[in-house]
C-alpha cells in the first residue's frame, strides 16, 4: 500500500531524524535515562520489519486468524480519524524510532526508558488471540510480544501500585486526529495491578509475524484479550503506576457507556447495540451471528480477578 511506503526519514529531515535516535542513545550511556538490562539477548525490532524463528506460544486458539489486511485495514485509532479506514489511510506520518517510555507513580524504578531498553532481555512470541470490538465484531489475531507482567516487574511496583495507566502518544503535528476534541487526549487507559500482571495481557510489538504497522499502535501497544479492544491502548509512551483508580479515555467521554473494567460481558448490553452476538470481521454484513462468549473466551483463565465484583454495576 503506498502510505507504507513513506519512510520517517523522508517526513523529518534526515539528520534531524537520525540525531534525535543518537541522542536518546547518549543520554541512556550518561545515565541521564536510566537503564533497566543490557539487550544482548533481547528482543529486538527487525530492521526488515519481518520477526525471524518466532516461538509458538502453546495455548493460542486454534481458529484461523483475520487476513493481514484485515487486521490492518479496520483500526480504532482516532488520533488518525474515526472511521475504520482512516488510521490505515493517515497513520504514515507517525514516527516510531526513535521511540521513548516514562514510567512514573509508585514504582521503585522510574524515569524514561528507550524502546530498545523496553524490549530487553524479553523473548518475543506469537500468540493467537481473540479480539473483540465493541460494535459486536470480533477478529481473531496473531501477535507478537511478550508478558506485560514481566516488564512492569522490572519496574518493582510499590504496594500502593494498585492500578496502572498508560498514555498514548499526543502530537498534533503527527496525528491529524487530535485536531479533533471527539475525545480529551491524550488517549489514556488503565487496569487493575492484578489485571496487569496477569499472564494473558501482552505487550505488543508484531503481528502477523511483522512489526507492528503504524495503524496497528506501533511500534508498543497493548492486548488485553478477556477486554473490549479499547482497553488495548496503543502506542504506549507513558506507564503510570498509582493508588487510585486511574481515569480512562471512554469512561470519561460516556460514563453510561464505558466502565472501567470493560470486560466482555454478553449479558450486558451496550445503550446503542447488544452483546449477545457478535460477526467475525471479514465476512460483510451478511456473517453469521455466533454467541459472544464471557471475558471474551477466557472466563477460565480470568474470571477469579473479579471474584466478589458485580460485573453488571461494573462494566
Amino acid at each position: 500500500m503506498k502510505h507504507n511506503s513513506i519512510k520517517p526519514s523522508e517526513i523529518t529531515p534526515e539528520k534531524v531524524f537520525f540525531n534525535r535516535r543518537e541522542i536518546l542513545k547518549s543520554a541512556v550511556a550518561a545515565g541521564l535515562f536510566p537503564a533497566l538490562a543490557t539487550q544482548a539477548d533481547g528482543a529486538v525490532l527487525p530492521p526488515g520489519g519481518e520477526f525471524a524463528n518466532l516461538a509458538s506460544w502453546a495455548d493460542s486458539l486454534t481458529d484461523t486468524p483475520n487476513s493481514f489486511e484485515e487486521i490492518s485495514g479496520y483500526n480504532n485509532y482516532y488520533e488518525f480519524g474515526t472511521r475504520k479506514e482512516d488510521p490505515a489511510r493517515n497513520a504514515h506520518t507517525l514516527i516510531t524510532d526513535p521511540w521513548s517510555v516514562s514510567v512514573t507513580g509508585e514504582a521503585g524504578r522510574t524515569g524514561t526508558y528507550t524502546l530498545e531498553d523496553i524490549l530487553a532481555p524479553h523473548t518475543l512470541q506469537e500468540r493467537i488471540y481473540r479480539l473483540r470490538c465493541v460494535e459486536a465484531w470480533s477478529m481473531i489475531v496473531p501477535w507478537v510480544g511478550f508478558p506485560l507482567g514481566d516488564l512492569l516487574t522490572r519496574f518493582e511496583p510499590t504496594s500502593q501500585a494498585r492500578y496502572v495507566q498508560f498514555f498514548t502518544l499526543a502530537d498534533r503535528d503527527q496525528m491529524p486526529g487530535l485536531r479533533s476534541r471527539v475525545l480529551d487526549w491524550p488517549y489514556r487507559e488503565g487496569l487493575t495491578i492484578e489485571e496487569a500482571m496477569h499472564p494473558l495481557a501482552l505487550l505488543t510489538v508484531g503481528v502477523y509475524g511483522k512489526v507492528l504497522p503504524n495503524q496497528n499502535g506501533a511500534p508498543l501497544r497493548l492486548i488485553v484479550p478477556w477486554k473490549y479492544g479499547f482497553k488495548s491502548i496503543k502506542s504506549i509512551v507513558r506507564i503510570h503506576f498509582t493508588s487510585q483508580q486511574p481515569r480512562t479515555s471512554w469512561n470519561m467521554s460516556a460514563p453510561h457507556e464505558y466502565g472501567f473494567y470493560s470486560n466482555v460481558n454478553p449479558n450486558v448490553d451496550h445503550p446503542r447495540w447488544s452483546q449477545a452476538t457478535e460477526r467475525r470481521l471479514g465476512g460483510g454484513l451478511f456473517a453469521p451471528r455466533i454467541p459472544t462468549l464471557m471475558f471474551n473466551g477466557y472466563a477460565e483463565e480470568v474470571a477469579h480477578l473479579y471474584t466478589g465484583l458485580d460485573l453488571v454495576r461494573n462494566y
